[in-house]
């Protein structure tokens, strides 16, 4: 019951404010590119080497030039990163794909990096609008899209590596409208066997359908092998049943239940990124860590939780209705909001036997929508939300990747604050 309750509390919100990469927010900060050609930033620069202060978990900035190079596909091999040892702790900014093509944006944003507590960027290499990379496999370069690529990833990786910093590629999943329109056979289906569309006219592709999982989980592969740390699965769902269209149909389903093929992929791409030797994640709706069962987009905490490594809940406090959580107004307490969700989340982890220090880690709220306004304060207040809750760990989600605002909540180094209990 509380499972379908929460279901319907998600469902009675906009649909801007149940996604990641939601429309309404991107119209409040749009995604562009700050200045700058399309193309990555390349050249390694040399780390000055130093031991850090007792306690400090940040690493040392880099210096150098950031010039843009040649353009290439996905080729040979990276050294891979030890991302346990090297980052145990990860305070990252969300790259949208726009800014990764801006040599500019990211000299920017590896900037900000270096002079904070920053340590990762998670970086679409696959969102709504398709791939952001070159492919090397023909299957995959099908589903590029048209919203352009980084012009060198492999020299993109190499300055993030200079800089120390953890690349971790976003990859969405099943809200993959591109890939739907060039495998329309992998498409979610209406009663009629027609394709099924959301509310902004847009084709899903169906979770069941195993030929959609060795793409997403090859993709995942391939940016493995070029350097990435971390995988990390958006759109980990299914689309919002609403009544006011048609009825979906999964062909292949074989009465599994949702939550149980979500958790079935992520466990195949896990055992798959295990050898490669990255990390296995993935974001959540927030309201899963405090619903008791799953939502109706398929998303449970204890079917999720023990197929990755990491997950990310987005609680973000503009997206939990008035009276959430015991709150009146979740927006206006982005402390209690963050400490309640990830407190749920750790207490839940722990009845699964789940104890990795930190296996969970929030989407912080680094934007505006609705009131109070928000900068500095409100992303301290999350900060500090998550810290006594257990964890060291988070995301700055800007749809925009905009973070000048926010800079004076950043610390200058790496330091633990987590509360440990």
């Amino acid at each position: 019951m509380l499972a379908r309750l929460a279901a319907v509390a998600l469902l009675s919100l906009s649909p801007s404010l149940v996604g990641c990469s939601t429309a309404a927010e991107r119209a409040a900060n749009p995604p562009v590119a700050e200045g700058g050609a399309s193309g990555a930033t390349s050249g390694a620069s040399a780390a000055t080497s130093a031991t850090p202060p007792a306690g400090e978990l940040r690493r040392d900035s880099a210096t150098g030039s950031v010039p843009s190079g040649p353009e290439s596909g996905a080729t040979a091999s990276a050294a891979r990163i030890d991302v346990d040892k090297e980052f145990p702790v990860v305070r990252a900014l969300y790259v949208n794909r726009f800014a990764a093509q801006s040599t500019k944006r990211m000299r920017q944003l590896i900037q900000m990096a270096d002079e904070t507590e920053i340590n990762a960027f998670v970086i679409d290499m696959k969102d709504e609008f398709g791939l952001n990379y070159k492919s090397s496999n023909p299957e995959f370069a099908r589903n590029a899209g048209t919203a352009g690529t980084v012009r060198d990833l492999r020299a993109m990786l190499d300055t993030l590596r200079a800089h120390k910093i953890l690349p971790i590629a976003r990859l969405v999943v099943f809200k993959d409208s591109v890939t739907a329109r060039n495998h329309p056979d992998w498409t979610i289906r209406r009663q009629d066997n027609s394709i099924w569309r959301d509310k902004q006219g847009l084709a899903w592709v169906n979770p069941y359908h195993h030929g959609l999982w060795s793409y997403n989980i090859g993709v995942g592969e391939e940016l493995a092998t070029m350097g990435f740390g971390e995988i990390q699965f958006d759109y980990i769902r299914f689309p919002e049943p609403y009544s006011s269209l048609p009825k979906q149909v999964f062909p292949g389903s074989n009465g599994v239940a949702k939550p149980d093929v979500l958790a079935a992929f992520l466990k195949e791409a896990n055992a798959r990124y295990d050898k490669l030797g990255v990390r296995t994640t993935a974001d959540i709706f927030g309201l899963v860590t405090t619903v008791g069962g799953a939502l109706e987009v398929g998303q449970s905490w204890e079917k999720i939780s023990p197929t990755v490594d990491v997950v990310l809940p987005m609680v973000y406090p503009s997206h939990y209705p008035r009276g959430s959580l015991g709150l009146a107004s979740p927006n206006a307490d982005p402390y209690n909001v963050i400490r309640i969700a990830i407190t749920r989340a750790r207490e839940r982890d722990r009845k699964l036997g789940i104890t990795t220090p930190e296996h969970v880690r929030p989407w912080l709220q680094a934007f505006t929508l609705g009131k109070p306004p928000y900068g500095p304060a409100e992303i301290e207040a999350q900060k500090k939300g998550a810290y006594d809750a257990g964890y060291d760990g988070w995301v700055l989600w800007s749809p925009g990747s905009k973070y000048e605002i926010f800079l004076p909540a950043l610390e200058k180094t790496l330091v633990s604050r987590k509360k440990v209990s």
